[in-house]
This record gives structure tokens, sequence and C-alpha cells, in this order.
């Protein structure tokens, strides 16, 4: 069972695609040391690179015992924040890492189940953070990229490692820093303290809500 003193882990992951920022660790470690809602958040970088990504995850998991984990990650061209609904079994890299590595329709874990579902409150996350004058909305796809394979090493984990048992998690996309879209004109961008603000709120819902709002958070396509 989970120590009631157990903290909150955030990751976020390094730059990759030769770009030099990541926002999503940005923002991660902006918060390394906060107490949320008595809780203690620990900031955790993750290499973009398959494989190596959930072992680090995993050590961190085993050292902090987290009672809630919150991967997060960069979407570039999404203008929102993003919890994710979904992480499927699946790494199929339309680019290489930055180990170089570039797998093609793979599973994360052999033999694991074809998805996990977030465990987080994610349409009170949005509601929370649109409440708040953020801009947020349910997302349905990691994508197969590293982030989804840390979304879905993490659920694994989670749902199999009994040391975590209670343990809540999952994962939220973010936008591009106004510094990266000023390199790629036309890219939505959100600034850095606003989307620290956004991790804010989100920590502070996920903790303070246990059962997820039923509202739509549907999309047609």
């Amino acid at each position: 069972m989970l120590d009631a003193t157990a903290c909150v882990l955030v990751t976020g992951f390094e730059p990759f695609d030769q770009d030099p920022l990541n926002p999503s660790w940005e923002v991660a470690r902006a918060l390394d040391g906060w107490v949320c809602e008595g809780v203690p958040v620990r900031a955790l970088k993750l290499p973009c690179v398959f494989g190596l990504a959930a072992e680090r995850l995993d050590q961190a998991l085993r050292e902090h015992r987290p009672q809630l984990v919150v991967g997060l990650g960069l979407a570039t061209g999404r203008s929102e924040w993003q919890p994710e609904r979904v992480a499927i079994n699946c790494d199929d890299a339309r680019i290489a890492d930055n180990a170089g590595r570039q797998p093609i329709d793979t599973a994360v874990v052999p033999g694991g189940p074809a998805a996990y579902f977030s465990t987080l409150p994610i349409k009170a996350i949005v509601q929370a953070l649109r409440a708040s004058s953020l801009p947020a909305s349910v997302s349905n796809s990691a994508g197969t990229f590293v982030c989804n394979h840390g979304f879905y090493a993490l659920m694994h984990a989670l749902a199999t490692q009994p040391a975590l048992a209670g343990a809540r998690g999952g994962f939220v996309h973010v936008p591009c820093l106004p510094e990266q879209a000023a390199r790629h004109p036309g890219v939505p961008s959100m600034a850095l303290d606003t989307q620290v603000q956004a991790l804010r709120v989100l920590l502070q819902t996920c903790l303070r809500v246990r059962e997820d709002t039923r509202v739509t958070g549907g999309q047609i396509h």
C-alpha cells in the first residue's frame, strides 16, 4: 500500500527533434518542491528515447512510490492543455528518437493489454482549467511516439506493481512555448507562466477530485 506521505511525481521530456527547448520539462521543473494540497511535488526529466524513458520512469516510481503521477509532453500544433484519455500498446515512430531509434508497429510492453485508460479526472481537469481561463480539452490520442510510450509504461506499472496499488496517473499534452513558435510561424503557443499555472490547477484538481465529472468530452473525428 502507498505511504500516506507519498509525493506527486510530474514528468517532462528532454528536447527532441533538434529543438533546444521542451516545455513539458520547463513546466514540470518549475514546480519541483512545491507542496500541493499538503503533498510535495517531485519533477523528473525523461529522455526522449524509446525503452530508456520507461526504464527511468520505473526507477522513479520504485524510489518515490508516488500517490499521483502526471506525465507531460509536447504536442506541436496544439493550442490547449489536453489530458489524454488512453494510452495504446504501440510504438510507431514517424521520426527517430534522440538515440536514433525508430520502432515500427512494436509493442510498448509485449503481451500487455491493448490499451490503458488514464485514471486522472480528465474532464474535471478540463473544467477546472477553463474556469481559470486556461484553454483545455480532452484528447483521445496520445500518438505513437515517446509520449504514448511513457504514458503506457506508466499505466502498466500502476496496474501491475503491488507497491503502487491505489496510485493514479495519466498524461497531458502541452503546447509550444512562444520561443518555439517564433521559429515556426503559425504554430500555436502558450507562455511558460501560463503553463505553470495550468499545472498548478491540474494537480490541485487531481488531488481534490476522486470521481470524474460526467460531461461530454467526445469528438466526432
